[in-house]
């Protein structure tokens, strides 16, 4: 049987609310005693509520002391290195995501003057209707074509050691052309 998503909001209702605190601490109680047992790390979970005036420990107030005092004996680079707020998690999200779309738009921008090279060589759009702010990259689209090109042909040529293939393949378009 699957459960139904759990709307997050705040529970009006003061029993209801009590009795899914008290369920809810249970979980995260056993829940950091499996990742204490899985991983083999030091947990220690506090927990004030406005139901009991003095805060709830796990696993107890000794193995709480030892986590926390070994906390603040680390240096504090070391308590800070891998320590994230909300603000810096979202600004690197940001600046993932930017550059995400820089790399889209320069790819698709790319797409876009391969198609208006080959609709140019093809006849289908003149020189002259292309906008001049297209022109300097279609010319530097078509120069980097070109270079890949010519790499293409030359790495050909040095895998073609017998001469044969290169021969043959000749023939094969002269024959074709000619036909």
């Amino acid at each position: 049987m699957t459960r139904k998503k759990v709307k997050v909001a705040f529970i009006e209702n003061e029993s209801v609310r009590k009795s899914t605190f008290k369920k809810r601490k249970r979980g995260i109680f056993k829940k950091a005693h499996e990742l204490a047992t899985l991983c083999d790390v030091p947990i220690c979970v506090l927990i004030k509520s406005e139901y009991d005036s003095i805060p709830e420990v796990w696993p107890s107030r000794e193995e709480a002391n030892k986590v926390l005092s070994q906390w603040e004996m680390m240096p504090e680079m070391s308590k800070t290195k891998k320590m994230v707020n909300q603000e810096t998690f979202l600004l690197h999200r940001i600046s993932k995501a930017t550059e995400s779309l820089k790399k889209l738009w320069r790819e698709n921008r790319e797409l876009e003057m391969k198609e208006l090279m080959f609709s140019c060589f093809s006849g289908k759009t003149l020189l002259s209707d292309i906008n001049k702010n297209d022109l300097p990259d279609l010319g530097c689209f078509i120069d980097q074509y070109l270079k890949d090109l010519n790499r293409r042909i030359e790495i050909l040529r040095t895998n073609d050691v017998s001469g044969a293939g290169a021969a043959t393949t000749s023939n094969a378009c002269h024959a074709y052309a000619y036909g």
